[in-house]
Order: structure tokens, then C-alpha cells, then sequence
């Protein structure tokens, strides 16, 4: 997966996820369903953290799967 692509991929993340925004995700390539050949989809790991009132800190990951176009398939975050 091209830096572009990932870069397209974060932005589309951060807007719905603000405390991600600048954070490089982890990438690992998924195994493809066909078997064999070069992998079609990719998970990325973003990790953020949000300071609360009182002196707390929430953190947050934020896990992406998407194709090598750039198409984001689903996102799913911890609390």
C-alpha cells in the first residue's frame, strides 16, 4: 500500500475520529480469501489519546480495514 493511498485513508479517519488526526497507523496486510497471490486488503491500527477534564486520559484505537484502492471496507474503535 502506496503512502498516498494511506494518506487518503487517514484523513477520511480523522475526520470522524478528531483525536487520531496526525497519528501513523500500523499496517498489516490480510490474508486474501482466494488464497494465494498478493493481498487486496490491509488493516490499519491507529492509536490516539484524549485528555479529559480533571487531569484524566482517555485512549482510543481505531482499527481500519481497507482495500488497496483506498476504499474503506469497516472501522471499529475501542472506548
Amino acid at each position: 500500500m502506496d503512502q498516498r493511498t494511506v494518506a487518503s485513508i487517514a484523513k477520511k479517519v480523522a475526520r470522524q475520529f478528531p483525536e487520531v488526526a496526525g497519528a501513523q497507523p500500523s499496517i498489516k496486510a490480510q490474508a486474501s480469501a482466494k488464497g494465494g497471490g498478493h493481498p487486496s486488503t490491509y488493516l490499519l491500527t491507529f492509536k490516539g489519546r484524549v485528555d479529559q477534564p480533571g487531569g484524566f486520559a482517555i485512549s482510543r484505537a481505531v482499527r481500519v480495514v481497507a482495500e488497496e484502492g483506498g476504499r474503506i471496507l469497516k472501522i471499529s474503535t475501542s472506548r
